[in-house]
């Protein structure tokens, strides 16, 4: 009798979009928490700000046919001033980090749908790890600092790279290099 393991199911298809339930939006701080307050440790308990009150958080849904699956993926967007936005807290979930598509899917979105509400100047700080996978998404560096103990660039996107996205309800889909 032959008594194999399998390896656990993975979506191939995932949709990125706004958050549009209270279920995405916990999921998102959940993920956030994990991430940045558990495994990376840059904060204590919880990394909510005042960002938060205002920002639109944008989710990575693994999918099941039409149904979500489950919440692998976030960032927030704001405007910090008229045309100038920010994106912040951009978090994979650990098991779908390999999936190349999710951050840039999630970075597109994020500065599309600004994009298409006025924006003419969007800004990220970027963990140092993170800056190749921005300067591969047209991304420039104004800037290399450190924040909460961590060596960040200060990043712009160029805007001419990402038309604009006037249905971010929803969104993008976004394919694992497996089934592409």
């Amino acid at each position: 009798m032959m008594l194999e393991t399998f390896a656990p199911y993975r979506s191939s298809e995932f949709q990125v979009k706004f958050a549009t339930s209270a279920w995405e939006r916990s999921q998102a701080h959940a993920l956030r928490r994990a991430v940045f307050c558990e495994e990376q440790q840059i904060f204590e308990g919880d990394d909510r700000d005042a960002i938060d009150d205002q920002a639109i958080p944008i989710v990575a849904l693994s999918m099941l046919g039409i149904a979500a699956d489950q919440l692998v993926g976030t960032v927030r967007i704001h405007q910090a001033e008229p045309g100038l936005w920010w994106g912040s807290r951009l978090a994979v979930h650990q098991d779908f980090r390999k999936i190349g598509a999710l951050g840039a899917t999630l970075i597109k979105l994020a500065v599309s749908s600004a994009n298409a509400i006025g924006c003419h100047t969007f800004l990220a700080n970027v963990q140092v790890q993170n800056g190749l996978l921005f300067r591969r998404l047209h991304w420039d560096v104004i800037e290399e600092f450190e924040v909460y103990g961590k060596p960040h660039l200060r990043m712009k996107a160029d805007l001419a790279y990402y038309p604009p996205c006037a249905t971010p309800e929803a969104g993008f889909t976004a394919l694992s290099r497996k089934a592409a």
